[in-house]
């Protein structure tokens, strides 16, 4: 039986950001034919625009917020409006990200250090700053964020995104701990190699047909937004997950 023959998240609220290409856009697309209410947030406004359309085509509604992540009033504002609007935050998924250089570490320019340390760190704490008495008030709040495999097991020229993603697990196992006698669960997925335009710019020579389409790893995120889920600071990575199947 397909998992969208009934609606698994009918009147929730789910925001994603990095919602308007790869695993954002696909994860956006499942929980809307799922039902949730997806508020999609990405930079690039002809992205989200096609990703509304492809939301409409399954009967799904979404609020598209053109933010960059940089934008910390942005995401303090943004929370206001959910809170205003709704009340309450069902789901956030953590899913935007950038590489940066993948070069010896001395080599990465200040700057790029700057970009990857607020893009995937600082504004994931933002996000749970902002949307906090949100989640909490959900009653079944759900957050998820996407952290990588260099995190544990970190290799050369891939230091600052490795640095970013185990310190992203480091603050999204803190915060599920903080959390962890309320009705919020939080968890981190680890996609593993998956066919995105991040992968294809890390590793140029790869056949991407090779790797798993985004929309294959939407079966474990759902599992994990479900009200039924337990789990509470944890990493799923999704070929293990997969291969459990």
């Amino acid at each position: 039986m397909s998992i969208t023959d009934d609606k698994k998240l009918d009147g929730k609220v789910a925001l994603v950001t990095g919602a308007s290409r790869g695993i954002g856009a696909a994860v956006s697309l499942e929980l809307a034919r799922q039902g949730a209410h997806i508020i999609a947030v990405a930079r690039t406004v002809g992205g989200l625009e096609e990703l509304d359309d492809r939301i409409r085509t399954v009967g799904g509604e979404a609020t598209l917020v053109p933010l960059d992540l940089k934008d910390f009033d942005g995401i303090d504002r943004l929370g206001g409006h959910v809170a205003e609007k709704y009340g309450r935050l069902d789901i956030l998924i953590g899913n935007a990200a950038i590489l940066g250089p993948l070069s010896p570490l001395p080599h990465i320019r200040p700057k790029e250090w700057e970009d990857l340390m607020t893009v995937n760190v600082t504004a994931n704490w933002r996000l749970l700053r902002s949307f906090d008495p949100l989640l909490r008030n959900a009653e079944a709040g759900r957050a998820i964020f996407v952290t990588s495999t260099v995190a544990r097991n970190p290799r050369a020229y891939w230091g600052g995104y490795a640095t970013t993603k185990a310190a992203l697990e480091c603050l999204v196992k803190t915060y599920a701990a903080e959390t962890n006698k309320t009705n919020l669960r939080t968890n981190l997925i680890n996609p593993g190699p998956t066919r995105t335009a991040m992968r294809a710019r890390a590793m140029p020579g790869e056949d991407p047909q090779t790797l798993p389409h985004p929309a294959e790893l939407t079966p474990l995120f759902l599992k994990l937004c479900l009200p039924d889920c337990t789990a509470n600071g944890e990493v799923f990575d999704f070929r293990d997950w997969k291969d459990r199947l």
